[in-house]
C-alpha cells in the first residue's frame, strides 16, 4: 500500500479546514496562485514515483536479501519503533544534505520554494529528491530491516511532518524538547539568515539538538529562498536551481571548480566569481512576495480544471499498475503538460491562452480515442 497516496483527502481535508480557519486568524496564509503552484509540485512528486520507486528501492532489497547482518523479526513491535526511530535519525541526515550540498538542494529547493506557509507546502516536494534519499537508508537493510517495516515506517514519517506546515499553532510546551512542531519547522523555511539550514529533523527535533543544527523561532520568519524562484511553474521550479549551477559552472574556467560547485553548499563560488555569495538581512514589514495579477475569470478556470487534474492524477495513481509501460508513460506526460499549461496562465504568459487551448482540446480528443467503451 502506498500510505501517501491513501492519505491524499485526508491531505486536502485538513487543508480546506486551515483554510477556513486562516481566514479568521491569519487572513494572508493563504494565496491562490501558490497554493496552486504547491500541489502541482506535488503531482510532478507522485507521478515521477510511478517511474523512479522499484528503481530507488531496488537497492534496498538488494541488500536486505543478499547482505543483511541480521534477521529481524517483522512483527515485533519493537522492530516497528527501532525502524522508525532508525528512519528518522537517517532522514535528518538526508535532509542536512539536501541544504549543505549544492546538489541535493538542486533537488530539496522546490519544498521551500513557496513564499507562503500552510499545509499545502507540505505538499510541495521535489520530484528527484528520491534519487538522493534512497542511499542513506541502506544501513536499514543492511540491519536487516524488513522491506514492509521500512516502507511503512519512512511513509509514517512523511505523514507526520503534514501537519507542522502551519502558522496557526503555537508554542506547543513541553513536546517542543522532543518532536518537531510548527514552530520548529517555521523556523526551516525561513530565509532569514540566521534560521538558514536550521532544524532538519523529521519527527524528533532532538537530533538537532544533539547535532548542532537547532534554532528557537524568535520572530516570525520571512518564508522562501534567499533567491526568490519568481514563477508559479512547478516544472520550470524543478529545473531552475539545476540551470544555475550549469550557467555558474561554464563561467569559470578551472574544471576543479565547475565539480566543486555541485558538492559544496549553496551559495559557494569559486574565488574568480567573487566567492562566496552570503544570503542577504530580510526584513519582513518590506519583503513584497513574487505575484502576477489575473482575473476572476482565470483563477475560476484553473480551479475547475486543477480540481479535475487532481481527480485524474488520483486514478492514476491508483490505476498504474494496471496500466501498459506505454500508456503510463503518456498519461504521465499528459499530467506534467497540463500542470504546467494552468501555471502558464497563473504566470501570466501572453502565449498561455493559445498554449491551453491547444492542450485542453488535445487532451479531450486522445481521452475520448483512448478510453471510450
Amino acid at each position: 500500500m502506498n500510505l501517501i497516496v491513501l492519505a491524499i483527502p485526508v491531505f486536502f481535508l485538513l487543508i480546506a479546514v486551515e483554510w477556513i480557519a486562516a481566514r479568521i486568524l491569519e487572513p494572508d496564509a493563504y494565496r491562490f496562485s501558490d497554493s496552486v503552484a504547491d500541489l502541482g509540485c506535488g503531482i510532478l512528486d507522485q507521478v515521477v514515483d510511478v517511474f523512479t520507486k522499484t528503481l530507488v528501492f531496488a537497492g534496498y532489497l538488494l541488500l536486505y536479501d543478499r547482505f543483511r547482518m541480521f534477521s529481524i523479526p517483522e512483527t515485533s513491535p519493537w522492530t516497528w519503533a527501532a525502524c522508525f526511530v532508525g528512519v528518522d535519525f537517517l532522514y535528518y541526515w538526508f535532509h542536512r544534505f539536501g541544504h549543505e550540498v549544492n546538489a541535493g538542494w538542486a533537488a530539496h529547493v522546490v519544498h521551500h520554494q513557496s513564499e507562503e506557509y500552510n499545509l499545502t507546502v507540505a505538499l510541495r516536494q521535489g520530484a528527484f529528491q528520491q534519487l538522493f534519499s534512497w542511499a542513506f537508508y541502506l544501513p536499514l537493510a543492511l540491519l536487516g530491516f524488513p522491506p514492509l517495516v521500512f516502507l511503512t515506517s519512512s511513509a509514517l514519517n512523511t505523514l507526520y511532518q503534514f501537519w507542522i506546515h502551519t502558522r496557526l499553532v503555537g508554542r506547543l510546551g513541553p513536546l517542543e524538547w522532543v518532536m518537531n512542531t510548527p514552530s520548529h519547522h517555521r523556523v526551516h523555511h525561513g530565509r532569514n539568515p540566521k534560521y538558514i539550514d536550521r532544524n532538519h529533523a523529521g519527527v524528533f527535533i532532538v537530533w538537532d539538538r544533539l547535532f548542532g543544527t537547532f534554532k528557537e523561532e524568535e520572530e516570525e520568519p520571512v518564508y522562501g529562498i534567499t533567491t526568490p524562484v519568481r514563477t508559479f511553474d512547478p516544472v520550470r521550479a524543478h529545473f531552475r536551481h539545476w540551470a544555475a549551477m550549469a550557467r555558474l559552472a561554464a563561467r569559470t574556467p578551472r574544471w576543479g571548480d565547475r565539480l566543486r560547485i555541485f558538492v559544496k553548499p549553496p551559495g559557494w563560488r569559486p574565488a574568480d566569481l567573487g566567492g562566496f555569495d552570503a544570503p542577504p538581512e530580510v526584513d519582513r514589514d518590506t519583503y513584497r512576495k513574487f505575484d502576477v495579477p489575473v482575473g476572476k475569470a482565470v483563477k475560476v478556470y484553473v480551479f475547475v480544471q486543477f480540481v479535475a487534474l487532481n481527480l485524474f492524477s488520483a486514478w492514476f495513481l491508483a490505476r498504474q499498475q494496471d496500466l501498459a509501460a506505454g500508456l503510463r508513460v503518456a498519461l504521465g506526460l499528459a499530467i506534467v503538460w497540463s500542470v504546467a499549461s494552468l501555471s502558464a496562465l497563473l504566470d501570466g504568459r501572453r502565449w498561455a491562452p493559445a498554449f491551453e487551448g491547444f492542450r485542453a482540446s488535445t487532451q479531450v480528443v486522445l481521452g475520448a480515442l483512448f478510453f471510450r467503451p
